[in-house]
């Protein structure tokens, strides 16, 4: 799928102390929806004396949804119960 296939329906940016991460509903020609969350972190070369952005990207099918979500939020149960 090409780049100008894809439309974008929703974004949501959320800066997380050193970290951004970005949540983008998109839509393909053929209706199908997916989201991308992409990570974002503010990098220093030392070879060109430049910053610049690493970012980490992962696509997230309608089909996975459920699973993802549970997934989730056992591993965020897990650390909050783990915490007390």
């Amino acid at each position: 799928m090409e780049e100008r296939d894809r439309e974008e329906l929703f974004s949501k940016r959320i800066r997380a102390g050193k970290r951004t991460y970005f949540f983008d509903v998109k839509s393909t020609k053929g209706s199908e929806y997916y989201l991308t969350i992409t990570e974002s972190k503010r990098r220093f070369n030392n070879d060109s004396g430049k910053f610049f952005f690493e970012k980490h990207k992962l696509f997230l099918y309608k089909e996975d949804f459920g699973k993802f979500t549970e997934g989730l939020t056992e591993a965020i149960d897990k650390i909050k119960a783990l915490k007390l």
